[in-house]
């Protein structure tokens, strides 16, 4: 029996794409009804409800909540990127369950802590935290998160980003995992881990 014909990844995300960008565009008359003013915003919004249904925005910080917003209305209608969130605020119980699960995973708290922060140290658990998708939206945040004041804060998470309005534009250093703390900052601004 053959297998089913399935699209590669990226063809399949660049349909997705099309596909919520054209739906965009079918409810802007609608969402110009109900909102002139912020209609493409409204829009995008519907749109992108449909193509990601299990997305859970609540919790977010209202600078965080606005600044995702904004840029993934800007993606969409600009560039035609399609970004959807995979986890946003999480509940303290909810993060130590899931350091947890790693320090049994993985077999030690530090060898977690490369991957999942404990609740005190998380920025999820402060609605800050962005787990977004697919990769090619990962990709256009990216490169052009710094005016809404969203970073990946990674080098082992494309799908991470924060919401640091106190950054000034100024993209913070990249850490290479969750684990690593911010030292005290040298007055030139680096961080001991990256000299």
């Amino acid at each position: 029996m053959d297998e089913p014909h399935t699209l590669p990844p990226r063809r399949r995300d660049r349909l997705y794409a099309v596909v919520t960008l054209v739906l965009a565009v079918l409810l802007l008359p609608a969402a110009f009804v109900r909102r002139p003013r912020r209609a493409r915003e409204l829009a995008c919004r519907w749109a992108l409800r449909l193509r990601f249904p299990a997305e859970d925005l609540t919790g977010l910080t209202e600078g965080a909540l606005a600044a995702f917003t904004e840029a993934r209305t800007e993606a969409l209608w600009r560039h035609g990127q399609l970004i959807g969130l995979t986890s946003g605020y999480r509940d303290p119980v909810v993060q130590q369950r899931m350091f947890d699960e790693e320090v049994r995973r993985s077999g030690s708290p530090d060898s977690a802590r490369m991957l999942v922060l404990p609740p005190a140290e998380s920025s999820h658990v402060k609605g800050l935290a962005l787990d977004v998708r697919p990769r090619e939206g990962a990709r256009w945040l990216e490169e052009h998160g710094a005016p809404y004041d969203l970073y990946r804060m990674y080098d082992n998470e494309w799908w991470h980003f924060e919401y640091r309005p106190d950054s000034g534009g100024t993209p913070p250093r990249r850490r290479p995992h969750p684990g690593v703390a911010y030292a005290t900052e040298n007055a030139d601004h680096t961080y001991p881990w990256r000299m």
